[in-house]
């Protein structure tokens, strides 16, 4: 993790948590400038609001902030979504408990989660669908599905022991183009990658000797 302290703003990467979207580099430049010896990240570039709004931009949770001038933190979600990325992880967005095989949990409002299984870094994604040849549509059918009576909320994220994420608490589950495919307060999702099923766990993973580890 790096932490660049400024004068207003606090920056913090997590190297291992980046999927590479290139929207920190490509929309300031100045504040995440790539390619350069030494010191990279330059939170002064940019006002508090700046650095927040780049921040949240960020899929994957890398980039974290904290406001110096006595502005907010990073607000929760109205609606808690994880959404399909075509070929790749999935990203959620809500106020989630990562749970950890050691018993512990970890909290986060932004994520992308391994789908393809090659991962080394689950449950994270570290980009590895794009060389495994990953094929997974991010527009699979739509599910009929009610109304949640609460859309946002605590979501607790479990990866299971050599199978699913299991997924409790209110979720909406939409497309690559935001179509909503369903809506879940218990989902089961797949994370080996051999699923028939996508998005959802259909026990591939025990056919296919899938190890999370």
């Amino acid at each position: 993790m790096e932490e660049v302290r400024g004068k207003l703003s606090v920056l913090r990467f997590d190297g291992k948590r980046c999927i590479h979207s290139r929207q920190c580099v490509l929309s300031r430049p100045d504040v995440f400038v790539p390619n350069v010896q030494g010191e990279w990240i330059h939170p002064d570039a940019a006002t508090p609001e700046e650095i927040a709004k780049l921040a949240e931009s960020c899929p994957s949770g890398a980039i974290t902030y904290e406001r110096l001038d006595g502005g907010p933190a990073e607000r929760e979600p109205l609606v808690n979504l994880v959404t399909l990325r075509e070929n790749g992880p999935l990203a959620f967005r809500a106020p989630m408990s990562l749970q950890k095989p050691d018993g512990t949990s970890e909290s986060a409002l932004r994520a992308t989660l391994c789908r393809c299984g090659h991962s080394k870094n689950k449950p994270f994604c570290d980009g590895a669908h794009a060389g495994a040849g990953f094929h997974a549509t991010g527009e699979p059918e739509t599910k009929a599905s009610e109304a949640l009576a609460s859309r946002n909320g605590p979501l607790t994220v479990e990866p299971t022991q050599d199978g699913p994420l299991h997924v409790t608490g209110n979720l909406e589950i939409v497309s690559g183009t935001g179509r909503t495919l369903n809506r879940t307060t218990d989902a089961w999702l797949c994370r080996c990658g051999h699923s028939k099923n996508k998005p959802y766990c259909d026990g591939s993973h025990r056919k296919a000797g899938w190890k999370s580890e």
